[in-house]
Parts: C-alpha cells; sequence; structure tokens
C-alpha cells in the first residue's frame, strides 16, 4: 500500500490541548480535547473522537505517530525519578559547579536550579581514563560497593559519567555492566547518551536521560498497551531532532523526547510552506506556534530547518540535536497581571487546561489572552473551540473588569487591548531573538502562524516585523499533529575527535564515520532504506565555540575547511586566517516519509454572519465572520475579516489582504 492511501494518525499533546490528525489519503480529520493529567487518557479520547468523525475505524489505522510533553513536565514539575550519579573520583560535585556563566548577569539574589541528583546519591570511583583515550583498570569490588551504595540509596535510576569516557569508553562500560546485573533499575551511560567531551554538559544530558527514562518508560508502555487494545499499531514517538523513532528505540534515549512537540510544530511548518513561499523573493519562514500555555519561534532558512544542541530546560543543558526553538511564556491560556511598578503583564502563568481562561467556564477567574480575543470581538460568544469548548462573554467580561480596575485603565476593553498588546510584545520579541539576533532580516521572511492562538495574532507581529507574508495552513490549529505525519525517521550518532583539520588523517575519520553510521543505524526500523548524512563540529584554534558544518564522502579537509570559513563568516560576519580544529563527528541516519496530500474542497456558504471587533485604537467595526470550509480556492477576502474553524480563528487585519491556496492554505499579505 502506497503511504498517500494509507490511514495515519498523528497526535500531539500539548499543556493545554491534545491534538489529533488523522489522514485518509484524500482528507484531513480533525480534533482537540483537554489535555488530561496521565496524557494518555487524553490522547485515547482524541483518537476515538477523530476516527468516530471519519467513519474510521480504530482497527484500521496503520501508522500512529505521538508526540507528548512527559519528559520536559518532568524536568520543570521536578517529577522524575530519584536518580543516582555515578563518576569518576573528585567529580561529584560538576552538576553544582557548572558554567561560570551567570544567567542573569547582575542580579546576585537568583539561586541556580537544583541540582536533579542531590549529594548524598552521587557516588565516586576511583579511576582514570586520558582526553587521548588510555583508560586506568577499575576494580570490580569497588564497582560492587557502589552499587550496594546505590541500592541503599533507593534510587530509581543511575546515570553513569565517567571522565573522558568520550574517548575510550572501556570503563564505563564495565561499570555500566556490572550496575546492571546487581541492580533492578535503568542505567545511563554517558559514552551511548552523549559520546561528547565538555565534562558539565555530558554529565547533565545523561542525568536528564537517566532522570526521565523511567516516566518515559511507564507511559510509553502504558500508551502501547492501550493503543494495541484499540487495534492501533504501536506509537512511533517525535523527538527534539524532528525526526520519529519506534517506541523502543525511545525508551533508551529518554532524553530525545524533551522538545518532542514544538519539533513537530516546525516539521509541519515546513512541509506546508515548501513552495508557497517560492518566487516570493523569500529565504524561508519563520514558525509561530502559539499555543494554549506557550509560544514556539524557530526557523526554516534556505529549505533547511535550523537545529542547535545547546537546548536548555529549567536551568539544565541537554546537548543532544534538536530544533532550535525559541519558547516564551505567552499562549492563550497565559494570565494577565500587574506587577509591583503598576505595568501591565501577560505570563508566563497558565490557566492551563483546568480551569482554563475565565471564558471557558470551568472555575477559572484570572484574565488570560484568550479572554480578550472575546472583547476585541476576535472570538465571538458562539464561537467554540475543538469543536464542543463553548465561552462565556460574561466571565471575561468580569475577569477583564477586575484586571482595570487594578491596572488603572479606564474599563475591560481597555484591559483587553492592553493584554493583546503585550502578548504580541513578547512574542514579538521572541522572533526578534530568533531572527534579527543571530544575523537574519525577519523582511526576508515569511509567518507560518499556527497553534490554536497563532492565527489571532499573526497580521498584527507582521505588521509590527515588517513581515509581508503570513501563510496559515489548513490545519493551523493540529499542526504539530501534522507534521507528526510529515517527519522522517531519524536517528543522530556523536563522537568527539580532536584533531587539527590539516592533520586530521582522512582514513582515521572515514572509520570513525563508517562506526557512527553503523551505531545510529541499529535504531532504525529498516536500515537498508535509510540515508546518511555525515557532519562535523569545527573552530578555530583557541575558540571555545564550534559550527556545525556538512561533510562529504570521501573525507575532503579543504571542502570542509571552506564551508567552515563559510560558516563562521554567516554566523559571525567576518572569517579568520587562522588554523581550524575538528572537534566532533556527527552522523544523522534517515529514512524519507511523505506528508500527506492535501487538497482543498469548499464546503457550504463561506460567510455565517457579521460581528463588532475592535482593531488596534479603532472603534468597533462590522466585520463579516466566514467558515473556513466554505472558502473556495482562489478566493479573496479583504480586511478586516474574521475566519473560523473548529479548532482556531484566523484574524485578517484592515490592511491585509489573504487568499486561498489550492492546498486550503490561506496566505495573507499586506
Amino acid at each position: 500500500m502506497c503511504e498517500s492511501s494509507r490511514l495515519r494518525l498523528g497526535t500531539d499533546v500539548g499543556g493545554t490541548f491534545t491534538d489529533i490528525v488523522l489522514s485518509t489519503g484524500t482528507h484531513l480529520f480533525t480534533a482537540k480535547v483537554p489535555t488530561t493529567a496521565d496524557q494518555s487518557t487524553g490522547v485515547v479520547e482524541g483518537i476515538r473522537t477523530v476516527c468516530d468523525r471519519a467513519a474510521v475505524a480504530l482497527e484500521d489505522v496503520d501508522e500512529f505517530t505521538h508526540a507528548m510533553t512527559v519528559a520536559v513536565n518532568a524536568l520543570l514539575e521536578g517529577t522524575g525519578a530519584k536518580t543516582a550519579l555515578v563518576t569518576t573520583e573528585g567529580f561529584g560535585d560538576v552538576l553544582e559547579i557548572g558554567r561560570q556563566t551567570r544567567p542573569s548577569l547582575y542580579d546576585l539574589s537568583r539561586t541556580p536550579s537544583e541540582p536533579l541528583v542531590p549529594r548524598h546519591r552521587r557516588f565516586e570511583l576511583s579511576e582514570r581514563t586520558t582526553p587521548s583515550g588510555r583508560a586506568d583498570g577499575v576494580e570490580t569490588s569497588a564497582i560492587r560497593e557502589i552499587a550496594r551504595r546505590v541500592r541503599d540509596s533507593e534510587a530509581e535510576s543511575v546515570a553513569v559519567c565517567l571522565l573522558h569516557a568520550y574517548a575510550d569508553p572501556s570503563n564505563e562500560q564495565r561499570v555500566v555492566a556490572l550496575l546492571t546485573d546487581e541492580l533492578d533499575i535503568p542505567v545511563s551511560a554517558s559514552h551511548e547518551v552523549l559520546s561528547e567531551f565538555r565534562e558539565y554538559e555530558r554529565t547533565s544530558t545523561t542525568v536528564v536521560d537517566a532522570y526521565v527514562t523511567p516516566t518515559i518508560d511507564s507511559y510509553l508502555k502504558r500508551l502501547t498497551h492501550e493503543a494495541t487494545e484499540m487495534g492501533l499499531p504501536e506509537p512511533l514517538v517525535m523527538q527534539a531532532n524532528g525526526g520519529v523513532a519506534g517506541a523502543e528505540a525511545i525508551r533508551e534515549h529518554a532524553v530525545t523526547t524533551s522538545l518532542s512537540g514544538p519539533a513537530a510544530g516546525v516539521v509541519g511548518a515546513k512541509t506546508t510552506a515548501s513552495g508557497l513561499v517560492a518566487g516570493r523573493g523569500l529565504r524561508g519562514v519563520v514558525t509561530f506556534d502559539m499555543g494554549g500555555t506557550s509560544t514556539d519561534v524557530s526557523l526554516v532558512s534556505d529549505g533547511s530547518i535550523e537545529r542547535t544542541t545547546d537546548t536548555e530546560i529549567g536551568g539544565r543543558p541537554i546537548r543532544t540535536p534538536a530544533v532550535d526553538v525559541t519558547t516564551v511564556g505567552a499562549g492563550g491560556g497565559s494570565i494577565a497581571w500587574v506587577d509591583a511598578g503598576g505595568a501591565l503583564r501577560v505570563g508566563p502563568q497558565s490557566a492551563g487546561a483546568t480551569p482554563g481562561p475565565a471564558c471557558y467556564g470551568k472555575g477559572g477567574t484570572e484574565p488570560t489572552v484568550t479572554d480578550s480575543y472575546l472583547l476585541l470581538g476576535y472570538m465571538g460568544e458562539n464561537t467554540t473551540l475543538g469543536g464542543d469548548i463553548s465561552l462565556d462573554v460574561d466571565a471575561a467580561h468580569a475577569a477583564l473588569t477586575a484586571l482595570a480596575a487594578e491596572a488603572g485603565l479606564s474599563g475591560p476593553i481597555a484591559a483587553a487591548r492592553g493584554v493583546y498588546r503585550v502578548a504580541n510584545a513578547n512574542m514579538a520579541r521572541a522572533i526578534r531573538g530568533a531572527t534579527v539576533e543571530r544575523g537574519h532580516d525577519p523582511r526576508r521572511f515569511g509567518l507560518v502562524a499556527f497553534g490554536g492562538a497563532g492565527p489571532l495574532h499573526a497580521g498584527a507581529l507582521g505588521a509590527a516585523l515588517g513581515i509581508e507574508t503570513v501563510l496559515v495552513p489548513p490545519a493551523c490549529g493540529v499542526l504539530s499533529a501534522y507534521g507528526l505525519l510529515a517527519a522522517d525517521e531519524t536517528h543522530d550518532a556523536v563522537q568527539t575527535h580532536r584533531t587539527t583539520l590539516a592533520t586530521a588523517d582522512p582514513t582515521v575519520i572515514e572509520d570513525r564515520y563508517a562506526d557512527l553510521a553503523a551505531q545510529a543505524r541499529t535504531d532504525a526500523r529498516d536500515p537498508d532504506t535509510a540515508t546518511v548524512e555525515r557532519q562535523a563540529d569545527l573552530r578555530y584554534t583557541g575558540q571555545g565555540f564550534e559550527h556545525t558544518v556538512a561533510v562529504g564522502s570521501p573525507f575532503d579537509p579543504e571542502t570542509v575547511a571552506e564551508r567552515f570559513h563559510d560558516a563562521h563568516e554567516s554566523a559571525a560576519g567576518y572569517r579568520m586566517d587562522e588554523p581550524i580544529d575538528l572537534v566532533n563527528l556527527r552522523v544523522r541516519v534517515s529514512s524519507p516519509r511523505s506528508g500527506p496530500t492535501v487538497t482543498h474542497e469548499a464546503d457550504g456558504d463561506a460567510q455565517i454572519g457579521v460581528r463588532e471587533v475592535r482593531f488596534e485604537d479603532a472603534e468597533s467595526e462590522e466585520t463579516p465572520v466566514y467558515e473556513r470550509s466554505g472558502l473556495s480556492v482562489n478566493r479573496t477576502l479583504s480586511g478586516p475579516a474574521i475566519v473560523e474553524q473548529p479548532e482556531s480563528t484566523v484574524v485578517i487585519p484592515p490592511t491585509w489582504d489573504a487568499q486561498v491556496h489550492s492546498d486550503g492554505t490561506i496566505i495573507l499579505t499586506e
């Protein structure tokens, strides 16, 4: 059966809603349900809902792909496993020492995040491995004593990170083997999690893996069991690198799921934007995903998703490859408040799914961004979220009236305008951080707006940033779930190999790349179909940071050097006549998966009403409201206009026009 005709299911768990997309090959069916405390409960509910809408039997689904927030929630809420750390003698405090960098340079009262492993569960072992890879032996009796102490500490998981294990993992392998035999708990090894130098980052990443592994393992076992009971296939899981992997591979590398949901959204945005920005003179797109709790911003430049190995969650570095996402605490459920100086603020606190914004009518009383939509007219009292959540205008009015009184504003409408503007300022700052602060001119990019709230702000943000083209995909409210169906299966491997580029031995480099490719292929479901992409991290001698460049086969130092010079100049604005150091070798093994084909057909009447809407400082203006499914291909709308669909609402400001593309994407231009 060809992939385009298969029944494919994608589910993405967010902070407020769980999004579901079902592709039948010719149509997309979507659902949005509240996220539950046990995320699998909401996932199952959403799957049943979308399959009922599509009249599809659960057992007929061919593929099930999933993105989750289990790992990031465990890190932010401190609900992961009781973790022990086994490390080299003298290095037990690496997690607390960290780096000399300060998160807030002039804030002397700010305290760093508590280590995930307290001092009484850090165990030091007498062993030594040199950076060149020469390892002294380690006594079996010493390892068994460590195992006893770990057991007595009541640890639920163990991270093993020995000094320079990336250069020679033999000591670490012995320790891991004996601990696995002696203890009935998961053991994470640094040479498997991150075979890379920099002791603090490697230790932190390995500890995070150990910390979230039992939680991820338990969740995936539960979800897989429930899927099997429903007749669904075992889930594929989205990783932070923008690729999916089998559930078994994820259990072995739990840390890779740290930012799986935002990564899926970027993949979905890239898939939608491919071809639509061609001929418009744009370098790519800024992806703008505004959900109920936060906003995620990323960049797709020259057809490639921007990736990084410098991710941080809760103040803890994670060095695994990830889609480069900038996150701010501004979502539809973000709470508006007044600070000690009397200034109006929005977020990062969120009303979440329970009780939710005041207008949800579930007991929430705090004013939120979603409440401001109702008073401004961007949403109406007849608007329903996810198809079944009705909105309470009176509750929103009461919440914003109280906010206006506290902030000294003239009334609830002024408060609603203030909340909307502050939220826009927060998100514009995030977009500038992903573009201007990294040497990119946002005016040369389009903006892909998605998430439940993204299309409500896209026009205003485009105007503020000089972005003249905004794309709103047909499945904009559930685009992360859609992206799950388009993501390739991807596995990464890295190995530190430090030498100068001028003296690097191509034969040795080729052997190292072959080993890395074989390592990454072991996790692939079908290694025979996988392709290999090779990269290297390089820097000028004396620098403390690297740039990653593509490496061809066979390894050619001159070509690699020229690519590095170009990359450095693009990022820093200059190149140097200095020796180049080769630092890390990287391999990405991918098996391609094509996204579902989407065509748009108008269904019903387009205009469904008129309502009073307040744009910027203008008085209320009668604005036509359209049902998105009723807009025919090539239909042009002149702003102001509102376009509604079950999972999201598109606001077309007065100075913007919009046109419907053949796949249903609404293209806004100013």
